[in-house]
């Protein structure tokens, strides 16, 4: 049986705990990753802070210190704390289990000497691929029941509906047909003047009075939506395929999900969290 020192990724991006909110943002944005273990003055992991937390801040409601903006606000008010750790001795089904059981994207792995690296489902998709392959079809492991918004929803609409579910992605669909997808960095990320509400940057429209003579501005501030942040370059998939070829893609592709479609119709969607099961 594998050990997770066999597949966990020994660089591991870190944050002091007296750090504030902006730098664990600028930090996952300039290395394009997802998350960031926060340590104390000893090296020892004491909690994490994904893009989820960060969607969480930008919903905006709450206590004041919500409305600062976020390179005034300490990781120790948004970070997960008492983060769940493991060894790298241990066999690979016991961090699967850990990932699955406390619906978490990752794991520090920790040693004698304090953090050794950390394991993620993408590091197991790479497991999936290389041994798994012809076990299991799509569609034995995708989620048929699928949530979906569609192109006008609001922000605020898609970030509530993702916390009710507990989903981390959601389909963007347009007569049943998948057009996009929307996941917590597609939020966290988003460009937004005020993260409070989700109003867009102010757009500036020229139009012709009545009669005809003269223009004037006109200035238009939109709530931002659905259609606005999605990613439209959508990668599907068929039920029919070899679920390691799923598991491929989203490597390949640096996605956590993909529509699983019939035709043009949508009909399920599998996750990274799905594949992860079939290796149990």
């Amino acid at each position: 049986m594998m050990e997770i020192k066999e597949v966990m990724n020994p660089e591991v991006f870190v944050v002091q705990e007296n750090e504030q909110v902006g730098h664990a943002r600028n930090l996952m944005l300039s290395h394009g990753i997802s998350r960031v273990v926060v340590v104390n003055g000893d090296g020892k992991p004491v909690g994490m802070v994904t893009e989820k937390d960060l969607t969480r801040k930008l919903k905006g409601n709450g206590p004041k210190w919500k409305s600062r903006p976020i390179d005034k606000i300490s990781i120790r008010r948004i970070m997960s704390t008492d983060p769940i750790t493991a060894s790298p001795n241990d066999e690979i089904h016991t961090a699967i289990e850990l990932l699955i059981k406390n619906n978490v994207g990752s794991i520090p792995i920790v040693d004698d000497d304090g953090l050794a690296g950390i394991i993620t489902k993408t590091d197991l998709m790479k497991v999936y691929t290389d041994k798994l392959k012809g076990r299991w079809k799509v569609s034995d492991l995708m989620t048929s029941d699928v949530i979906t918004v569609n192109e006008n929803h609001t922000i605020a609409h898609v970030i509530n509906t993702m916390e009710k579910n507990k989903i981390g992605k959601i389909v963007v669909i347009r007569d049943n047909e998948p057009v996009g997808i929307i996941t917590h960095e597609n939020i966290s990320f988003a460009h937004v003047e005020d993260p409070e509400t989700g109003v867009s940057v102010e757009k500036i429209y020229f139009i012709r009075n009545l009669d005809g003579k003269s223009k004037r501005n006109v200035r238009l501030v939109s709530m931002m939506t659905a259609g606005d942040i999605m990613q439209n370059h959508l990668v599907k998939i068929s039920g029919d395929e070899d679920a390691a070829n799923a598991a491929d893609m989203m490597v390949k592709n640096d996605i956590s999900g993909l529509p699983v479609v019939d035709g043009d119709s949508l009909v399920g969607v599998i996750t990274k969290t799905d594949l992860i099961r079939g290796i149990q």
